[in-house]
């Protein structure tokens, strides 16, 4: 009865584990395969300054660097974006190799179980009417 029962539970954690990955992987794919139509979606960050107040307070080179980091920012995010939909294939790959690795523990603890609840039985703690000992019949 133990035996079926560990195994029922290692089983029911390996159906939530693939419905998990398999809702994550959908999600992500979804995520970078639409990601392409956020391009240009960062060009509005090299307009962005500091506030009046801290412009007064800082130096103008400073202002200055971060003005034009910011414009090199927004093309890196705007260059990262336009190549998204390229990575969903590899996102495939990632998902199958996770989701191998995670049910290859899940069976592996099913089998510790296993081994764990056959060593307790042998020690006689199998729950059963008690076996006499072989020499004590003879």
């Amino acid at each position: 009865m133990f035996y079926a029962l560990s195994w029922f539970v290692v089983f029911s954690l390996l159906a939530l584990w693939s419905v998990t990955a398999w809702a994550l992987h959908a999600v992500a794919a979804w995520t970078v395969s639409n990601a392409g139509a956020l391009t240009g979606a960062a060009a509005g960050a090299g307009d962005l300054r500091l506030p009046d107040w801290l412009a007064a307070w800082a130096p103008p080179e400073i202002v200055q660097a971060m003005t034009s980091l910011l414009a090199v920012l927004a093309q890196a995010v705007d260059g990262l974006l336009q190549a998204a939909p390229a990575l969903a294939g590899g996102l495939s790959v990632l998902a199958w190799a996770i989701w191998g690795f995670g049910s290859v523990l899940l069976v592996l603890l099913g089998a510790g179980l296993h081994l764990l609840i056959a060593m307790w039985r042998r020690r006689g703690g199998g729950g059963g009417p008690p076996q006499p000992h072989p020499q004590a019949a003879a």
